[in-house]
């Protein structure tokens, strides 16, 4: 990947702009701003909030909430309502397996540990797994019991087996969901059966759906199985994307009266990975056709661009009256980002800062912002800092320097 660039200077601030030519291609002269504006560059904070990453679409799709996110990334590739609060349905369920592979995962559970069957899961309604009350049910069946075959009894029978009711599993799952960042989500059980009470929104789900694949990399397996026998009843995955060749491996459909059908989906395709929510479509048919019709659009009209990587040095900013002429500036994180690709190559990203900076200058101060713009992304901005450490030159030389300063000033406002 090669990058140009050009400098323009005025009034002591300087702006870079570096038109990122991904796979080759050359900057043109139309990138370069018009003009350049005396500013101060943004805070760090500021800058973190300008790189909240984009939704590119804001649909079509007939579901009634929607988001699409990058995996790796974080940014948002198609999103419709999503902060709508809405019925979760079995989609809650995740949540539930979430904290079962927690307790595994903190040795508080084995896979072959067994777990009691109360009449209240054996009385449970809807989809089931078909355990009977009074038996002991290995943990790993349960698991599938819901993760497959999408349980409500094996749900309770977990629920039960971990918090001692369900009641209080919920509390946990409450408590999980506001510590993972869930902010609009309250459950008021383990399985998603309706209350109005139990709610929760399409990016909301997507934060947990990345939260499962990154935290139990080992445990997600479950979640691509095509079917489950408990009791010799088989029964098949919910999840229509499994049954279709576009990379899906997972998560969780859902339905009620009052939700529709929904479905938390998540697939791969050449080392790149996107998470997807549905909700509120009219049909099984509709959800497994707009749920693969999306899925697959994301994986193939994408790709995902490293731009610069943590410590790697994006400019050397002139330094006055410092021990070194130059300071490497770097960001403290990988900067990827995810752009369309037919307009891969419309990719720019432009350095900005006040210059020449003034020694002494501190390894991790924050000298000025480092802004990425692709058409159809919008604006991303992130805090540049200084690689190093410049110490200030002795009286004698700083004289020197000032003398010099000087003279180049005088110099420039003959010209």
């Amino acid at each position: 990947m090669r990058k140009t660039a050009s400098w323009l200077f005025k009034t002591g601030y300087v702006l870079g702009l570096l038109a990122l030519a991904a796979f080759g291609s050359s900057a043109l002269a139309e990138d370069l701003p018009a003009a350049v504006t005396k500013a101060a560059a943004p805070s760090t904070e500021e800058a973190a909030e300008k790189a909240a990453p984009t939704a590119v679409s804001t649909g079509p799709t007939v579901a009634k909430q929607a988001i699409i996110i990058d995996y790796d990334t974080g940014m948002t590739l198609l999103e419709k309502n999503p902060d709508e609060k809405m019925p979760t349905s079995s989609m809650s369920k995740t949540m539930t397996v979430y904290l079962v592979f927690q307790a595994l995962k903190e040795g508080k559970l084995k896979l072959d540990d067994t777990l009691p069957v109360s009449e209240k899961a054996w009385r449970m309604e809807g989809s089931k797994m078909f355990i009977e009350v009074g038996k002991q049910i290995k943990v790993e069946d349960l698991i599938q019991g819901v993760i497959v075959q999408s349980g409500n009894d094996a749900t309770v029978a977990l629920a039960e087996g971990i918090a001692g009711t369900e009641e209080a599993f919920a509390d946990r799952m409450n408590t999980k969901a506001e510590s993972i960042g869930m902010s609009n989500s309250h459950f008021m059980n383990a399985s998603g059966w309706p209350d109005p009470d139990h709610y929760s929104t399409a990016r909301d789900l997507s934060t947990l759906a990345v939260h499962l694949i990154r935290d139990f990399p080992e445990d997600y397996k479950y979640y691509s199985e095509k079917e489950f026998t408990y009791n010799n009843i088989r029964q098949p995955n919910r999840n229509p994307l499994l049954y279709r060749n576009i990379g899906a491996d997972g998560i969780k459909t859902g339905h009620t009266e009052g939700a529709g059908y929904g479905l938390m989906g998540s697939g791969a395709r050449d080392g790149r990975r996107v998470v997807m929510v549905l909700n509120g479509l009219e049909s099984e048919k509709v959800r497994a056709e707009e749920s693969a019709r999306l899925l697959d659009w994301a994986l193939r009209s994408f790709e995902n661009v490293k731009i610069f990587a943590a410590g790697e040095t994006v400019e050397e900013a002139p330094v006055v009256m410092g021990k070194s002429a130059t300071v490497p500036l770097v960001i403290q994180k990988d900067l990827n980002v995810t752009v369309p690709v037919s307009v891969k190559n419309d990719l720019k990203v432009e350095v900005a800062y006040k210059g020449p900076l003034q020694a002494p200058v501190k390894k991790g101060q924050q000298v000025g912002v480092l802004r990425v713009d692709s058409p159809r992304i919008g604006k991303i901005e992130l805090p540049l800092i200084a690689g190093a450490d410049v110490g200030r030159i002795g009286f004698f030389a700083g004289t020197i320097a000032k003398a010099r300063l000087m003279l180049d000033g005088r110099l420039a406002a003959m010209q």
